[in-house]
């Protein structure tokens, strides 16, 4: 398979998995094309996606404002701005670009690559809103908007609990076990350096109420507190 073919496959899988087929595939080329990947293959400064990540920002600050003002009905400006922050902060967009496999089909420089960029979590959210501005200037504002809502805002209360689960364990078991304190205890560490991976426990006392993975010890921590909020659901 030629490098024409080959990229011409890959864009359609991407394609698939965002759920828009692009009049201009060459859009979303230029939305996967990493700095790392233009400046090794000396391409023009503008061919990489920051410019798209620039406009995708900007288009899912204006969704994500709407969404929060019509769900959010009783809540104060400032309150607003501190859900919106919580949506479109970097964990939660790499979150959803690792729901999508987006690192695989990322163009990036192979020195970016060996050191783990393709689960980088800075990377990953530029990535996403770069596609996202590819969408709307390729497709609208309101095919840019669908993909936002399916991709980002879907499942939103989940999501919210997840990246806040360390704070709202720490508030369940203070408020259920007023004498008892939580900590973290990290179980192993493996991996190079550039590729590390976390298994972390979260205890009370000497009793261990979760664990989590990750490929940084703050990752794992929360996904150890989500697991041990999801077993103390099931125990109620």
């Amino acid at each position: 398979m030629n490098i024409r073919k080959k990229s011409d496959a890959m864009l359609l899988k991407l394609e698939n998995k965002i759920g828009y087929k692009f009049s201009e595939p060459s859009v979303l080329l230029h939305a996967i094309t990493h700095s790392s990947y233009a400046n090794e293959m000396r391409m023009h400064r503008e061919s990489n996606n920051e410019r798209l990540e620039f406009l995708g920002d900007a288009v899912l600050e204006l969704v994500t404002s709407e969404y929060v003002y019509k769900e959010y009905k009783e809540v104060s400006e400032g309150e607003l701005t501190k859900i919106r922050a919580s949506i479109v902060c970097e964990p939660t967009l790499s979150a959803c670009a690792r729901n999508l496999n987006l690192g695989q089909f990322l163009l990036l420089g192979k020195g970016e690559d060996i050191s783990g960029g393709r689960d980088r979590d800075s990377i990953l959210s530029d990535a996403l809103e770069a596609i996202i501005g590819a969408i709307y200037l390729d497709g609208g504002f309101t095919n840019a908007k669908e993909f936002i809502h399916k991709n980002i805002l879907d499942d939103l209360k989940n999501k919210e609990l997840f990246f806040d689960s360390k704070t709202i364990l720490q508030e369940i078991i203070q408020n259920d076990n007023h004498n008892q304190k939580i900590h973290y205890r990290l179980l192993s560490e493996e991996g190079p350096d550039h590729n590390k991976i976390f298994t972390i426990a979260v205890c009370i006392g000497n009793e261990e109420i979760g664990c989590g993975v990750g490929r940084t010890k703050k990752a794992a921590e929360q996904e150890a507190a989500y697991q041990a909020i999801q077993k103390l659901k099931n125990k109620e």
